[in-house]
C-alpha cells in the first residue's frame, strides 16, 4: 500500500493531485485525518488536508496558528511532536483544543516539522480519536514511515513549485551510501554495522557525515532525502 502511495505521488503533476494523494493516506495509514501544510519564506501557503472545510476556514480566519501549541512547538523543534505531550494548560490553548475536537479533528495527534530550502517550513500531521494506549502503539509502529511520507510529500510539493524535479545532489562517499542503504532497507544500527563489518561508532560517523551533507534534520530525513535524490539504489 505504501508503495502505491509513493508511485501515485511521483505521478502527481499539480497541487490538486498531491491533495488527492494525501487524502488517500487516510486509508493507507489507518488514521482519521492527514494534513500537510507548507509556508514559504514569502508567506505563500499551500495545504492538503482531510479536515472539514468549515474547520479549515475557521482556523485560517481566526489565525489560530498564533495559539496552536502544535504549530508553536514545531516551529522550535526538529523532532516529531505528540500532541498530548504539549502544554495545553493556557486558557486560549484549552479553548482552541475544545473547538478542534468538536470539529472532528481528534484528540490524538502526531506532527512532523519539515524545513526546506529558502526558509520554507512545512508540517505533516496525522490525527485520530483512539485511546491513549492505542495511539502510543500506533505512533511507535508507524513513526518511521510517517516521517518518510512527510518528506516525500514536501519534496514533491517543492518539485512542482520549482517546475523541475532536478536537485543538486551532494556527493556521498561509498561508505556513507552503504550506511544509509542499510538503514533504508530496514536494518537497525547494530545489524547495519555487522553487515558492513564496521563498528557501530564508525557507522554513526558515516551516518552523521551523510546527514550533514544532505542538510537533514535527523537520520530518517537523511535516508528520505538520499532516496528522493537518487543516491541510493534499493
Amino acid at each position: 500500500m505504501l508503495e502505491d502511495f509513493i508511485e501515485n505521488l511521483h505521478r502527481a503533476r499539480t497541487l490538486a493531485e498531491i491533495n488527492d494523494v494525501v487524502v488517500s493516506l487516510r486509508g493507507i495509514m489507518d488514521v482519521e485525518h492527514v494534513i500537510y501544510h507548507s509556508v514559504k519564506s514569502s508567506g505563500e501557503q499551500y495545504a492538503a488536508l482531510t479536515y472539514a472545510p468549515e474547520w479549515a476556514e475557521r482556523y485560517t480566519e481566526r489565525d489560530y496558528s498564533r495559539i496552536d501549541p502544535v504549530v508553536l512547538s514545531c516551529y522550535r523543534r526538529f523532532r516529531p511532536v505528540i500532541w498530548k505531550e504539549l502544554d495545553w494548560s493556557g486558557k486560549a490553548a484549552r479553548n482552541f483544543l475544545g473547538e478542534a475536537i468538536e470539529s472532528g479533528v481528534g484528540s490524538q495527534g502526531f506532527s512532523i516539522p519539515i524545513r526546506g530550502p529558502s526558509g520554507q517550513f512545512a508540517l505533516f500531521s496525522v490525527s485520530d480519536r483512539c485511546t491513549d494506549d492505542a495511539w502510543s502503539r500506533y505512533t511507535s509502529e508507524h513513526a518511521t514511515n510517517l516521517i518518510l511520507i512527510s518528506h516525500y510529500i514536501n519534496q514533491k510539493a517543492l518539485e512542482l513549485e520549482r517546475g523541475s524535479d532536478f536537485l543538486d545532489a551532494p556527493n556521498l562517499s561509498p561508505r556513507e551510501t552503504d550506511a544509509l542503504t542499510m538503514l533504508a532497507l530496514g536494518y537497525n544500527r547494530a545489524q547495519a554495522a555487522e553487515n558492513l563489518s564496521i563498528s557501530e561508532h564508525t557507522l554513526r560517523v558515516y551516518i552523521e557525515s551523510a546527514r550533514f551533507k544532505l542538510a537533514a534534520s535527523n537520520t530518517t530525513h537523511a535516508v528520505a532525502r538520499a532516496v528522493m535524490s537518487g543516491l541510493l539504489v534499493l
